[in-house]
């Protein structure tokens, strides 16, 4: 389905007005320089609805609007019209995001979960790893209009100064400004008051996300509200279980990590360590309460869990190992990067297990309570929000089905190791 989405126009969108001088330049912190290069990419479906104008005779209004809504948002994000200079600083100068329009001549309907057409509802390079010199947009956004009169919104931040928590501000205030409705964005922009600019190795010096000789695939596996109760039995059942009450969250993550690690080892892969990095969101966790309050750029963490000796697989345990790994991430371990017990000596240690090749991790990010189900253009709320296959090897997204009943695992690894896993899934039922 190559000429699926057809591409319209291409343009750039700058802010209505000027950034201020003193503005101009927005350094960043080991926080962001330990991020790759990446966009976190962004996908919301939407029904035509007439009664909100919302149809196939609207679509240029409603480009025109949206543009229009853009650029006045832009002025109180103005780091996001700006360009990544080197790994150290984002120069805030008015360049602009890049805004694309396409068409599909098909309905909504017949696209939902269509997970292989994904990267077409979003700009060309927003799924690709860069590596180049070339300085690229720090959002770039697509709107995709169907026949039906549906559409789709597809954004892309670049990681190296937003991660999930800021982008979805900033879509809501542009979500706002279409709706005509008020709002005052006060930010604080970066985070080196709070992270410092320490002199360190980017995280992505030490390891390529992608090998040339590797090919990975991406898959979105679904635990349904009956597989989760199964699992969540089945890891409080035996008097050795340290945790009495795992989430979700927790119980999904380690039945990958658990299955990730297996099917490794049944390839005499047993001389490796497989860790599990969880995503933290830093805003509620930090010492004073109100740290990161209105911060709009990274502020997570990776929380580090290791499987222990001989890469123990009893999933009890490893749901401890992970609960303790995030649960150590507050107070100094956030706020000292210097400590003896700090994020960036973990990250340091790591680094170097990186660099001798004895490391082989499943990397997760939970995007669960977060608000892209409520973001309302006007059109309503999304009938579907999803992202698209990234360039990162061993990445899992955790996000909420639309009822909440379900967690979606979107998988990004080697097309065996996806294999095994479907099929251990299927197995929940009969054999944990």
């Amino acid at each position: 389905m190559e000429g699926f989405v057809q591409v319209k126009s291409r343009e750039m969108i700058k802010p209505s007005s000027q950034t201020l001088l003193h503005h101009k330049k927005l350094k960043l912190s080991y926080i962001d320089r330990l991020f790759s290069p990446l966009y976190v990419p962004l996908i919301f479906y939407y029904k035509a609805d007439e009664s909100s104008g919302l149809t196939a005779s609207n679509h240029l209004q409603i480009s025109q609007q949206l543009k229009h809504c853009l650029l006045q948002a832009l002025v109180s994000f103005y780091p996001l019209a700006g360009r990544l200079k080197s790994n150290t600083l984002v120069e805030c100068n008015d360049e602009g995001v890049e805004f694309v329009e396409a068409r599909v001549h098909a309905h909504l309907e017949d696209s939902l979960y269509m997970d292989d057409q994904l990267k077409h509802f979003l700009p060309s390079s927003c799924t690709k790893y860069h590596s180049g010199k070339r300085p690229r947009p720090v959002l770039v956004v697509q709107i995709t209009f169907f026949d039906c009169g549906g559409l789709v919104v597809g954004a892309g931040f670049s990681h190296a100064i937003t991660d999930l928590a800021s982008a979805m501000v900033f879509l809501h205030s542009w979500a706002a400004a279409f709706k005509g409705e008020v709002r005052i964005d006060r930010h604080n922009f970066g985070t080196t008051t709070c992270f410092p600019t320490l002199r360190i190795v980017p995280f992505s010096k030490f390891v390529r996300f992608f090998k040339p000789n590797e090919k990975f695939t991406t898959k979105k596996l679904v635990f349904n509200k009956e597989k989760l109760d199964i699992l969540r039995k089945a890891a409080t059942s035996t008097s050795e279980s340290c945790v009495k009450d795992p989430s979700r969250i927790e119980v999904v993550s380690s039945f990958i990590w658990k299955h990730f690690m297996l099917a490794r080892l049944q390839k005499g892969e047993a001389k490796k360590i497989y860790p599990a990095f969880h995503a933290v969101n830093l805003r509620p966790r930090t010492n004073p309460p109100r740290l990161l309050e209105n911060v709009f750029g990274n502020c997570i963490m990776l929380a580090m869990a290791f499987p222990g000796s001989n890469n123990n697989l009893h999933l009890h345990e490893l749901i401890g190992r992970l609960r303790s790994s995030i649960r150590r991430v507050r107070g100094d371990y956030i706020t000292k990067p210097l400590n003896k017990e700090s994020y960036m000596k973990d990250m340091l240690k790591l680094g170097f297990l990186l660099m001798i090749g004895k490391v082989e991790w499943c990397f997760f990010t939970s995007w669960r309570g977060f608000p892209t189900y409520e973001l309302d253009y006007g059109w309503g709320k999304p009938v579907w929000f999803t992202t698209p296959s990234m360039p990162c090897k061993n990445l899992i997204v955790l996000v909420s089905s639309k009822s909440g009943d379900d967690l979606e695992a979107i998988v990004i690894m080697k097309p065996q190791d996806i294999q095994f896993l479907d099929a251990q899934i299927n197995l929940i039922s009969t054999n944990i």
